[in-house]
């Protein structure tokens, strides 16, 4: 759609308006869709969400097999031995893992088995080879000897010295998951011990919801990137790495792109040049009144769609919150991409990101409403003074949490630029917008980012 008249009526009420943090994520998340499914093999699996139930195919284990290196026996040819009176049995191969073709244990006989080594037919329990002679024929063995150096095929005889119960150091079939059981849900996100259980059961690709592909891109001619030296009225570019490492925390595949300068034209063309590549994208800095602002500038000319649209569908408005209060949110290019403008603070930019961004990385992933936030905890406040905020906003404070005493403690002041004080928070200490002061030992809400 074009611009209008009372569209940009509209717009300029927005951005006048005070909105709540509970109003700005709403409109985000109900404007987020979850990424279309796509089959993917298992390894590039890893950090999806499933959207399939996966049932097991095939019992696993799918054969009685050995949980121990020993001797495969019957119980009665064992029964009452002892290191003074020691059963003694003829041994009659070898039974290694991976081996098809088993020998038939008969009375008085015994085979040596390996760990994961199917137990063979007559074979009732194994025995672990700490337990015999080894086929020595000295005293307890602490190993076996290696197939090489057998190759008669374990011929001979071995001393056994204790008896053995039925079933004893077997791992019987179906003992994990029987055949037909719901392996995983879908809506599980796949991790290490997901996807060994996926390869367990023989699947070699699995449905999903692929991680987003996030776009970070920070704005300032004042910005220089690490590593290089710092001119006259210039600072690192901390924004874009600590954005970029968080959604990648988050669960998405992060590209960072490294500082924009204060000219309208580069960061609109820069934008553009991105989207081929984007889920989301993320912009920090410029979303103020300042003259050197160019957010604003350069997204009210991204087309979205065949028509120029106002605003590039980006609503930028004032929330009701400390730090953080400038904010913008909307969609651009042809494929409606979403975007989130976050302030260029760096303290105000990573509060911004977990409260707004992080939930619609989580909502792209297919995650449920409950999943898409950070978990948070009520705790008394452990300071040697009191907390003030300003009426009217939601503040988030820098904290050190405590699950043991269920204390949080302030970490640095408020300043939204204390990035050192950040690294050394594990937790955001919330106070509501109707509340000016918190004093020690008054419990208050803790976001949890660890």
């Amino acid at each position: 759609m074009s611009s209008s008249a009372p569209q940009d009526t509209g717009r300029q009420q927005d951005e006048q308006r005070l909105w709540s943090v509970d109003e700005h994520l709403a409109d985000i998340l109900a404007a987020v869709r979850p990424l279309e499914p796509i089959e993917l093999q298992l390894l590039d699996a890893q950090g999806c969400v499933l959207v399939e139930d996966v049932t097991v195919p095939v019992a696993l284990p799918p054969f009685d097999n050995s949980s121990m290196d020993g001797y495969a026996v019957r119980t009665a040819d064992v029964q009452g031995a002892s290191e003074e009176f020691p059963a003694v049995l003829t041994v009659i191969g070898d039974v290694a893992a991976g081996s098809g073709e088993l020998p038939t244990v008969g009375p008085g006989e015994a085979a040596r088995i390996m760990t994961g080594a199917p137990l063979p037919p007559g074979a009732q329990a194994v025995v672990p080879v700490e337990w015999t002679d080894g086929g020595t024929g000295g005293g307890a063995a602490s190993g076996m000897t290696p197939a090489s150096a057998a190759p008669e095929g374990a011929a001979g005889e071995v001393r056994v010295h204790r008896a053995a119960e039925a079933r004893a150091h077997v791992r019987s079939r179906g003992s994990d998951v029987q055949a037909g059981d719901l392996a995983l849900a879908a809506g599980t996100v796949l991790g290490p011990p997901q996807i060994a259980l996926l390869a367990a059961v023989g699947r070699g690709t699995v449905r999903v919801r692929p991680r987003p592909r996030v776009v970070v891109l920070s704005t300032g001619s004042e910005l220089v990137q690490p590593g290089e030296a710092l001119a006259a009225g210039t600072i690192y570019d901390s924004n874009s790495f600590a954005l970029a490492a968080a959604a990648r925390d988050a669960g998405a595949i992060a590209y960072r792109v490294g500082a924009v300068a204060d000219d309208a034209e580069v960061l609109r063309a820069t934008i553009e040049d991105q989207l081929i590549r984007a889920d989301l994208l993320v912009t920090t800095g410029g979303v103020s009144v300042g003259a050197y602002d160019v957010v604003k500038e350069a997204l009210t000319a991204v087309s979205s769609g065949d028509e120029d649209v106002d605003g590039a569908g980006i609503d930028f408005r004032k929330l009701a919150m400390q730090p953080g209060k400038p904010q913008g949110f909307g969609s651009v290019g042809p494929d409606h991409t979403p975007l989130l403008a976050l302030p260029g603070n760096p303290v105000s930019s990573y509060v911004s990101f977990e409260l707004f961004v992080r939930p619609a990385i989580r909502a792209l992933m297919g995650l449920p409403e409950s999943e898409v936030s950070r978990p948070s905890v009520r705790a008394v406040l452990k300071a040697d003074r009191g907390i003030s905020s300003p009426a009217g906003r939601r503040q988030f404070l820098r904290g050190a949490y405590d699950a043991q005493s269920g204390t949080v403690s302030p970490v640095g002041g408020s300043g939204s630029h204390l990035i050192a004080a950040l690294a050394h928070a594990d937790s955001l200490m919330v106070v509501p917008e109707d509340v000016t002061s918190v004093e020690p030992g008054a419990e208050l809400e803790v976001v949890l980012l660890g």
